[in-house]
């Protein structure tokens, strides 16, 4: 039965599958660019702080109002 607070069900089934954690998996199933491939956006080091921000806001990482923009983007590639 499909859960109603996934948003991409079959991306979170694929993560899942893959080993990461049911947390993880869903914060990443429900981002709003969640079903999209990669390769058309650039890469983080592009990106302004506030992107990065607003990104790391989108995923749920705590902490990021302290973080520069090196962090930022470590928290990012790492959560």
């Amino acid at each position: 039965m499909p859960n109603p607070r996934i948003k991409n069900e079959d991306q979170y089934e694929a993560l899942r599958d893959k080993g990461y954690s049911k947390e993880k998996s869903a914060r990443i199933a429900n981002t709003s660019n969640s079903g999209k491939k990669g390769g058309s956006s650039k890469p983080y080091e592009e990106w302004t702080k506030d992107e990065l921000y607003d990104q790391a806001k989108n995923v749920g990482i705590e902490g990021r109002s302290k973080m520069n923009k090196k962090e930022l983007i470590h928290a990012l590639r790492n959560n």
